[in-house]
């Protein structure tokens, strides 16, 4: 309006943001603005920014209704409906499928191929499905280039280059598609704080957003993290906790195979394995994927030992890797898909209860196709192919090894031994050195079973395998 005296004209008033405040993560006390040391406690780097609670205006307001309990036993249990990808490693991964309303979130390298499949997926989703695809990193053009490299049909494929968490919650609720993918949750932002895309604050806040929607709306959400330089998902470590499954792309960039693994599920199986091949096409499911992971050597070779892990529900076979050599100096010691401190303590336990030293080799141990093995089941292979490798005497072909080894020198038994058995005796393998506790009681066709108890016994029984 026009001021009486000066005949000044103010401009119309806009819209404050709400006010953000800084909370310490430590002890809980807040602060206006951000300062690098929490009032409250003293501690550093604490303080993180999140949307001041608006007060309310009034001084006495109507008690909150009690919701009413009901008993656990009075609700009906059914199983959530699956939607089906169209691509059945990456279902296993999910384990079954897509669930309505769950989010889902899966993070992987640069360049791993975390795009290119769910592109894949929604392509094949669209044919029956109403689905969008939001690209935060990608404008429309890059998309569209990548869909036509590939050869997908998305005719019926929605695609919004957008970063602005308020108009993507608009656009969901409009257009209300069975299944949305945001690319990523770390280039998006929200006007109700003030701090960057990508900062803890618009991670946690744009996540929770989008998940209370799926949840209100039945929208099945997958959103796209990115991680840091040690593997992990970058962003807040709330944001794993807030969604329903979280899944990590592993492998090499400069291999073509590629892992989908599931590290929390909660409509499926923990720790299941989707595996495929990078082609020209896009990402491929493989079916067999024991043939990935070992070596195809023309003869028997020192430091060669196969293994069956177990990922989930699937048994892959797996071929370790040792080489043993006289060290210069310091020795070293050096693990690839495998854990460095563990193999230290297994190089303890060869020494004192089977009385082989290495104090004097160096010691480089792999797991071939690029696999990452983290299951205890794999200490006896490793340990028999270090063996192998410093004695440079091969072990008996078509041998499987698996089984936990204690400090004690005692051998452990593996979890769901018969599946494992029964994939070597399947893929022609014809003996199995393998702990006591895991010998089946009913005999598996094709497959010698040789028990052992303890390391110095497994060792020995090596010897005695023509």
């Amino acid at each position: 309006g026009r001021h009486r005296l000066t005949g000044l004209v103010y401009p119309p008033r806009i819209m404050a943001k709400s006010k953000s405040i800084y909370s310490c993560t430590e002890c809980g006390a807040t602060s206006p603005k951000w300062q690098g040391q929490c009032p409250g406690c003293g501690e550093w780097n604490t303080l993180l920014e999140s949307v001041a609670e608006k007060a309310s205006g009034h001084r006495f307001e109507s008690p909150t209704p009690v919701a009413r309990p009901r008993n656990l036993a009075e609700i009906e249990a059914r199983e959530s409906e699956r939607i089906a990808t169209g691509i059945a490693e990456f279902d296993r991964a999910l384990g079954g499928g897509l669930v309505a309303g769950g989010v889902v979130l899966i993070g992987g390298d640069p360049g791993i191929g975390k795009s290119t499949l769910l592109l894949q997926a929604l392509s094949l989703l669209s044919t029956a499905n109403k689905v969008l695809y939001v690209s935060g990193e990608e404008s429309g053009e890059q998309v569209a280039l990548r869909a036509r490299r590939l050869g997908l049909d998305t005719r019926a494929l929605q695609l919004m280059a957008e970063i602005n968490l308020e108009r993507i919650l608009a656009t969901l609720q409009a257009e209300q598609p069975q299944v949305a993918v945001i690319d990523s949750i770390q280039t998006l932002w929200s006007d109700e704080l003030s701090s960057a895309p990508g900062s803890v604050a618009q991670v946690r806040e744009c996540a929770a957003q989008l998940t209370r929607l799926a949840k209100q709306s039945g929208i099945t959400i997958i959103l796209v993290g990115h991680v840091t330089k040690e593997g992990a998902l970058a962003g807040p470590r709330v944001l794993e906790h807030i969604v329903d499954t979280v899944l990590y792309f592993e492998g090499d960039t400069h291999s073509s195979f590629r892992l989908v693994r599931a590290v929390k599920n909660r409509f499926g199986a923990v720790n299941e394995l989707g595996v495929f091949a990078m082609t020209d096409r896009g990402l491929k499911g493989v079916n067999n994927p024991s043939a990935l992971f070992l070596s195809q050597h023309g003869q028997d070779v020192a430091g060669s030992c196969v293994m069956v892990t177990q990922e989930g529900t699937r048994p892959l076979l797996v071929e370790i890797q040792a080489l043993v050599d006289a060290a210069h100096g310091n020795p070293r010691r050096l693990t690839v898909g495998l854990d460095a401190q563990r193999l230290a303590m297994l190089l303890a336990v060869l020494h004192r209860h089977a009385g082989i030293v290495c104090f004097d080799q160096d010691v480089f141990v792999n797991a071939v196709g690029g696999v990452r093995i983290s299951e205890p089941a794999a200490d006896l292979a490793v340990l028999l192919s270090i063996t192998s490798s410093l004695k440079n005497k091969p072990l008996p072909s078509k041998l499987i090894v698996f089984g936990e080894v204690g400090l004690a020198g005692e051998i452990r038994p593996a979890p769901r031994g018969q599946e494992r058995l029964k994939e070597a005796a399947k893929l022609g393998f014809t003996r199995a050195l393998i702990p006591e506790a895991n010998r089946p009681k009913q005999p598996i066709a094709g497959i010698e079973v040789i028990a052992v108890r303890r390391v110095e016994e497994a060792v020995a029984r090596i010897r005695d395998i023509e």
